[in-house]
């Protein structure tokens, strides 16, 4: 039988945090739920879950701080929840380490998908990691063993999503992948509503990488430029 994986789920609106905490249990979870930043680092620490659904917005510690903590102590998939609609919200909530971000209001098939995608993909990142090639492209450099990345000699800190993001575009340099391709092989679903996703994922790429790295092909997709 396979081992019950665990999710912390941190959100202080009771009602959601219940709901949240009630859908999950019926899809097999142990759910263990925080309602502030400072009881979650507690439960982070105690119940080292799998993976942790956060809100962005928390009484005393905010979620941008409760996540720098947590992936300083121990790296986890975070999937952040927002009620902000401010992409430079979600581009600092992705700079601290949240792998995915939702949207308030969210229905809870869509919160299942993304928790069962981000963690097949930490399956699947580990598969990938034991294949050790580096790939090079222009002046980026990915160590797909170290999940690593290197500009011009100078490491580049990404995400889980960032670097899984970058190694697909690297795969085929100079390639157009259009966003539901790129969110079903890196993501592990695909839905047209979703595609926000991506490009704020690619944005963010851009400001650790340089902003010419990854190409907009406008009404289509993204390819990373090889030199």
């Amino acid at each position: 039988m396979a081992e019950q994986r665990r999710i912390l789920v941190v959100e202080d609106d009771v009602t959601i945090a219940l709901a949240v905490r009630n859908r999950l249990a019926a899809e097999g979870f142990d759910v263990r739920v925080a309602g502030d930043g400072q009881d979650a680092l507690i439960q982070y620490g105690r119940a080292e879950p799998d993976l942790v659904i956060l809100d962005r917005l928390l009484p005393g510690l905010d979620g941008l701080e409760v996540c720098r903590r947590m992936q300083a102590a121990r790296p986890v998939p975070v999937l952040m929840l927002t009620a902000l609609g401010e992409e430079t919200d979600v581009l600092v909530g992705l700079g601290v380490g949240a792998d995915d971000y939702l949207a308030k209001p969210f229905s809870m098939r869509e919160l299942v998908a993304r928790i069962h995608a981000l963690l097949r993909r930490v399956e699947r990142a580990a598969q990938l990691a034991a294949e050790d090639t580096v790939i090079r492209v222009g002046e980026v450099e990915i160590d797909t063993a170290a999940r690593r990345v290197f500009v011009r000699g100078a490491e580049a800190q990404l995400t889980r999503t960032e670097f899984d993001l970058l190694r697909r575009l690297a795969e085929r340099p100079g390639h157009v992948f259009e966003r539901d391709r790129l969110l079903s092989d890196v993501w592990g679903f695909s839905e047209a509503a979703a595609t926000r996703t991506v490009d704020s994922h690619v944005r963010a790429l851009r400001r650790k990488l340089g902003s010419d790295v990854v190409r907009t092909v406008h009404g289509v997709g993204y390819a990373l430029v090889g030199r």
